[in-house]
């Protein structure tokens, strides 16, 4: 049996606009609530959240913001955020995603690169002070026309909208189309400039709803949501998985802190509750952990890296979300090609990231010969369908390469299919190591590693070496109040897996280079090892 398959489904796709849809949501569960920032102390209904985005739609339209305009936003997670969101889908205009961590170089970058007319920033954000950095930059981007920062002119936004007459913004509405472009969001390679991956409404509103399937949501549930909007993970599975089911869309903060995520579940009594697996890992490490009520939870999602399985199953048991899923995908595809369901057996749901969504294919490769391989061998992973995005904004060589000929995105992940058709990702092809001729993938070592009762969190790369072309290094997060010596970890190894895997090196440390996302840089983490350990040398050596 080859790897390939289809998402067969008990549901159509969604032929609608994002604005279309949620005037949908509003009539059905208009007096729900609909949106919960703790941290601004905002609390909106269905309805009132509908009148802030057609306020904001026509703001957008007095400044005369055309279809397929870019209007870029630089902003934690706020609830202007999800406003300018729904409004931009509404009036028609492409909202083009800046990722909070960016600094001047790359924000320049991003505004050039997209063409952006209109910037939507909050004043700063942690250390980053917004406005001093964009008027750094502001000479070098002769597209931007206007900047309106959240703090101070947000209100002003609002009421140049009183300008436009309700039936032009209607008459906008009722000239865009599902396929029109409707988001722009930048993909962080390891090497290069970021590519636009540039998302319809079609893509990214029919993915929400059926991740709010696969979750069972309705209008009951309340959604926890501390990752962050300018990604997938917050706009998408967060965002529009509630939207298109009533649910309420509640949010901690702004940025992910593992304590105040526990009590926005407790305090709003939320029923599912979202992370990347570091933050779960964080949440599960708080001291006073056991002090949280988390009895509501029952469902949410663990996705962005590989998940590892005892993490998982600590959720399930420690924080009451018997029903968590993980997802897989990656933003040019939506985000998610695969979802484990809440009643798949337990290894099923633990143990990989379930089968292909609805309406998608999925087949497993060769990487260099493209053929279709057998179930149960490496190889990666593509998928097909309505989730695959337009293209790379601007970028037609970069697309063309993404995705093949016959509408394949090809992932570089390395992954394999059960008989059954659940998906494991094994790696990245990159992030493959190959030590004296064998292949090591470091999701392997890793699950391994987390079976030692002092570690916490365990992530493998490769480093350069002379002799073996690369070799196993662990960077090595203990749990409070324990201790682990090299010798000792290499000990527990032996034996245990074969002695290629053993890692050479391992540093022992408190947390791990990351994206804003919560996604490890693995990348970095090898730049700053080959600096630590001298490696300079094996790192020149040519390969073929």
């Amino acid at each position: 049996m080859l790897s390939y398959i289809h998402g067969l489904a008990s549901h159509p796709l969604l032929g609608e606009t994002i604005g279309e849809n949620l005037r949908r949501t509003v009539e059905l569960h208009g007096d729900r609530d609909a949106l919960v920032v703790q941290s601004q102390g905002v609390r909106l209904t269905y309805r009132q959240l509908w009148d802030q985005t057609t306020r904001l739609a026509k703001g957008l339209m007095a400044l005369g913001i055309q279809p397929r305009d870019r209007v870029g936003i630089w902003s934690p997670n706020r609830y202007e955020w999800v406003i300018a969101q729904f409004a931009t889908a509404r009036m028609g205009a492409i909202l083009v995603n800046i990722n909070p961590a960016y600094k001047t170089a790359e924000l320049e970058y991003a505004l050039n690169q997209s063409g952006a007319r209109l910037l939507l920033l909050a004043r700063a954000f942690r250390a980053s002070d917004y406005t001093g950095m964009l008027a750094a930059v502001r000479a070098n981007c002769p597209q931007l026309e206007r900047d309106i920062v959240l703090d101070s002119g947000w209100e002003e936004l609002l009421s140049a909208g009183e300008a436009v007459p309700d039936e032009v913004l209607a008459a906008r509405e009722g000239s865009l189309q599902f396929d029109d472009p409707i988001n722009i969001q930048y993909t962080s390679g390891t090497t290069g400039f970021p590519k636009g991956a540039t998302l319809s409404h079609h893509n990214i509103l029919n993915n929400g709803f059926f991740i709010g399937e696969a979750l069972r949501y309705t209008s009951a549930d309340r959604v926890c949501i501390p990752v962050p909007f300018y990604h997938c993970f917050g706009m998408v599975l967060g965002n529009l998985a509630c939207t298109t089911h009533g649910a309420c869309m509640v949010i901690p903060g702004e940025a992910f802190d593992a304590a105040q995520a526990l009590a926005t579940v407790e305090a709003e009594r939320c029923t599912a509750l979202y992370g990347v697996p570091s933050m779960f890992i964080a949440e599960l490490a708080l001291p006073d952990f056991a002090k949280y009520d988390l009895s509501t939870l029952r469902t949410g999602i663990m996705a962005g890296s590989p998940c590892p399985v005892e993490v998982m199953k600590q959720v399930q048991k420690e924080m009451h979300m018997h029903e968590v899923t993980i997802c897989y995908g990656m933003t040019e595809t939506s985000p998610v090609s695969t979802q484990s369901a809440l009643d798949d057996p337990l290894d099923k749901r633990v143990g990989t990231v379930g089968r292909v969504h609805p309406h998608v294919e999925v087949k497993i490769v060769h990487p260099e010969s493209g053929a279709v391989l057998a179930r149960h061998e490496k190889g990666e992973l593509c998928t097909r369908g309505y989730s695959v995005m337009l293209g790379y904004w601007n970028d037609e060589a970069a697309t063309a390469r993404a995705i093949d000929s016959a509408g394949w995105m090809h992932t570089g992940d390395l992954a394999t299919m059960d008989d059954e058709g659940y998906v494991n990702i094994v790696g990245r092809i990159k992030d493959m190591i190959i030590r004296g001729g064998e292949n090591i993938y470091p999701r392997e070592v890793e699950e391994f590693l987390y079976t030692h009762p002092a570690i916490q969190d365990a992530q493998v790369i490769g480093v350069p070496s002379e002799r073996y072309g690369e070799e196993v290094m662990v960077w090595v997060v203990l749990r409070p109040g324990t201790t682990l010596l090299t010798e000792e970890l290499q000990t527990y190894c032996k034996d245990r897996i074969a002695t290629y895997k053993i890692p050479r090196y391992v540093k022992f440390v408190d947390s791990y280079p990351m994206t804003v996302t919560g996604k490890i840089q693995k990348f970095r983490m090898r730049e700053l090892a080959v600096e630590e350990l001298g490696l300079q040398r094996a790192a020149a050596v040519a390969t073929a």
